[in-house]
């Protein structure tokens, strides 16, 4: 009887022993973060920005929609504009390019878009006009995607323009009633607005944003100098119409009785359909060549690898934070490996809390170098 107690005294003194240690390890792996499952499918693709050699003008531009000055004749057009999501849809059916130019005031657009079918509606300005076929600009003199500004403008020249604190992902906000103070807007139509009955070749924008307004949200020098660089990207909104009782309506979607999605044409693509991706927009150098007088070569962006791994953390940590309402300084943990980071020489450091983070490179003095922030802000704390 008594060496059953015991033995019963000994069972449960191992039970208990193998609770006190293995069950607190149970309970702490089946709380611990999981690595996200398969972080490529959450990373939109690797971005090949376009580049356009911006040369100076001299002349006085009318912006009335018509390039006959010679200094647009001399700018070089750039390649017509494909689908948002690039290679992933097909190519517009409807052609559009565009120009620029700039002096010590001003920066020049002008952009050429086919359309058999002109129309508009919206003659209030700062009224939303992509619910109009439109043409947009979007420009971050800084390249730090926040802080960057939206154009928006109809056939009829009725202009949205806003400025964006931060792209929507990151908590906005749009600043609506913020003026391009100084614009100046003129679009020349080869056909007829509105009018069913003609078939119309296309319309023409020209359009002229001061570099005063422009210098507002930018880190760099007030204006821009030999070489610089500015990120920028162009939409050109066309929504599926039909003729009916003799006007232009959007054409709707059966299945749900509202308007098919529209069309989003663009410079360069971004992956997703979603134009507030700075990340992915172009670039704009700045020549101080004049228009026809010679040519100066596109210098594609040096730290662009870089960039782009810093950019694929702040994606995956998002998501991170979603899943497990925090985030980590583990890039383990966010199903990355040194073979997933192109063209670097050294893996990017995480610094992250409960709510924050921040990743960055070393640079060569043991300092940082390109930075990005939990708000998808990224600079060049270097001070190159």
């Amino acid at each position: 009887m008594k060496k059953t107690l015991f033995n019963n005294y000994l069972s449960g003194l191992r039970f208990a022993l193998v609770s006190a240690i293995v069950l607190p390890m149970l309970v702490s792996c089946a709380t611990s973060p999981d690595v996200l499952e398969d972080p490529h499918s959450i990373i939109p693709p690797k971005p090949d920005p376009a580049g356009y050699v911006c040369y100076r003008t001299t002349g006085n531009i009318t912006t009335d929609g018509i390039l006959n000055e010679s200094d647009w004749e001399a700018a070089p057009w750039t390649d017509y504009f494909v689908d948002i999501e690039g290679d992933l849809k097909p190519a517009p059916h409807y052609k559009t390019r565009l120009k620029m130019l700039w002096d010590s005031e001003y920066l020049y657009i002008a952009a050429e878009m086919e359309e058999p079918h002109i129309w508009a509606t919206l003659r209030q300005r700062d009224t939303v006009i992509f619910f109009d076929n439109d043409f947009e600009v979007f420009i971050d003199p800084d390249g730090d995607t926040h802080n960057y500004y939206e154009l928006e403008v109809n056939a009829f020249g009725t202009s949205w323009d806003l400025l964006l604190i931060k792209p929507y992902r990151d908590g906005g906000p749009a600043v609506t009633c913020w003026d391009i103070k100084g614009l100046k807007v003129g679009t020349r139509v080869d056909g007829s607005i509105n009018n069913p009955r003609d078939a119309d070749r296309g319309w023409n924008i020209e359009i002229a944003i001061p570099f005063s307004v422009l210098r507002e949200c930018n880190t760099g020098p007030a204006l821009p100098g030999q070489g610089d660089q500015w990120r920028i990207n162009f939409s050109r909104v066309e929504w599926r119409t039909v003729i009916e009782d003799g006007r232009y309506r959007k054409e709707t979607d059966p299945s749900t009785g509202r308007p098919w999605p529209e069309y989003n044409w663009v410079w360069t693509p971004q992956g997703r359909i979603n134009m507030h991706m700075p990340e992915m927009w172009g670039y704009l150098q700045f020549s101080g060549i004049k228009a026809g007088e010679g040519t100066e070569v596109f210098v594609p962006d040096r730290d662009l690898n870089e960039k782009w791994a810093l950019r694929m953390v702040y994606y995956l940590q998002n998501e991170y934070f979603k899943k497990f309402g925090t985030y980590t300084s583990d890039i383990r943990m966010l199903g990355l490996g040194r073979d997933d980071f192109e063209g670097v020489n050294t893996l990017p450091v995480i610094r992250a809390t409960g709510t924050t983070f921040e990743c960055y490179f070393s640079n060569e003095n043991g300092g940082r170098g390109w930075t990005i922030y939990h708000d998808g802000k990224i600079v060049n704390l270097s001070g190159k």
